[in-house]
């Protein structure tokens, strides 16, 4: 769990980062790729995402039903992993599981705000304990960061690409096929292979993701 205090940035702007996955791939420099699979209502959909692990960890992958709310001038955002029959594990990624994810965007006036992170993973693999550290302190609160700072570069990205294009506010404009419920369920973590990766060393960790 972390937050952190977004200046110059109103709550509406960072929801509408969160969700643009167009925009994503500007600041997220460990996505591999992420899309929109399908929507199952007017505020919930089945997404991918894929994440570029430090070398030589293997990469992770996720499916997550996502759904999102907002709450007067707040909004909340959260996932967990579900099966979809057309997207199974990959062999070139470790499919983890999202037991719960969770972002809470609290306006703090009307150009500030504050962005909670919650996040509960099972990465899948017995991983060692310095990766278990390189994330709690060092790729969370980064990541954190990253937000803010694509939060305040957004206004001016978004007026280039498709301003209009909100589908997230406007269900109007959302093309995703359909997905029922009935295609989906948990995904649970038992039922995944467990790869291990005990043996590998902080010492072979690759510069790029430090700086990452």
């Amino acid at each position: 769990q972390t937050r952190i205090s977004c200046k110059d940035v109103p709550a509406e702007t960072l929801y509408d980062v969160l969700h643009d996955t167009r925009y994503r791939k500007k600041w997220d420099s460990n996505m591999i790729e992420t899309y929109d699979i399908g929507r199952l209502t007017i505020n919930a959909d089945v997404g991918y995402y894929s994440w570029k692990c430090p070398s030589p960890l293997k990469n992770r992958d996720f499916v997550t039903l996502r759904s999102w709310l907002p709450l007067g001038n707040d909004y909340m955002i959260i996932n967990y992993s579900v099966k979809h029959p057309k997207y199974p594990p990959r062999k070139d990624f470790v499919r983890a599981v999202s037991l719960q994810t969770g972002y809470l965007i609290k306006a703090n006036g009307d150009s500030a705000c504050v962005l909670y992170y919650l996040t509960q993973v099972d990465p899948r693999g017995s991983l060692p304990k310095w990766v278990v550290n390189h994330v709690s302190q060092f790729v969370a609160p980064k990541a954190m960061k990253k937000i803010y700072k694509a939060g305040l570069k957004y206004p001016e990205w978004k007026r280039k690409h498709d301003p209009g294009y909100k589908p997230w506010v406007y269900p109007e404009q959302n093309t995703l096929p359909s997905v029922s419920l009935d295609e989906l369920s948990v995904q649970h973590a038992d039922s995944l292979e467990n790869i291990d990766e005990t043996g590998l060393t902080e010492d072979h960790l690759s510069t790029s993701d430090h700086e990452a």
